[in-house]
């Protein structure tokens, strides 16, 4: 590969991280109204559950693509 795939791809997982991260907030946004406009306390409990557990995938999917920005700047420093 060259050093300009790799720059792009670098430029192209930023970019995704910050879409992922905005993703993320904009779910707990909507878990909370959720939440504060639940009449039950089961219905409450479950969006909480919800709630953590795409915050959780977030993470997950944030973590991921900071381990590939490391990988392809491993990569583009090998083409150097």
């Amino acid at each position: 590969m060259s050093k300009e795939y790799y720059r792009k791809r670098i430029i192209d997982l930023r970019a995704s991280m910050q879409k992922e991260k905005e993703a993320k907030k904009r779910d707990n946004e909507y878990y909370a109204r959720l939440i504060k406009s639940a009449t039950t306390p089961s219905s409450k409990a479950t969006y909480r559950k919800s709630k953590i557990d795409h915050a959780a995938s977030h993470d997950r999917n944030i973590e991921s693509l900071k381990r590939q920005i490391e990988s392809a700047k491993e990569s583009l420093k090998r083409e150097k």
